[in-house]
């Protein structure tokens, strides 16, 4: 079983090079780059700034719906 084991190993290892010393590589390099570039013109934030904005948004809409009640309220004392 270990000999089984070996081979697996050696054949990845042999496989992992043969990959990093080939076009693809290069291939890959070149697309990593290229999405870089491409990402870091659009106007994107990460989701963690996503879900504070978010929260954000909730807070101010709970607040708006209170406001809103409240005015409600004053308005139909003001008429009585």
């Amino acid at each position: 079983m270990a000999n089984r084991s070996d081979w697996m190993e050696d054949l990845q290892k042999n496989m992992s090079d043969l990959i990093k010393n080939s076009p693809a590589a290069d291939i890959e390099r070149n697309v990593r780059a290229m999405m870089t570039q491409t990402f870091s013109r659009l106007d994107l934030v990460t989701r963690e700034e996503f879900d504070t904005q978010a929260a954000v948004l909730e807070r101010a809409l709970v607040r708006l719906g209170e406001l809103e009640a409240r005015v409600r309220e004053l308005q139909q004392k003001q008429d009585l």
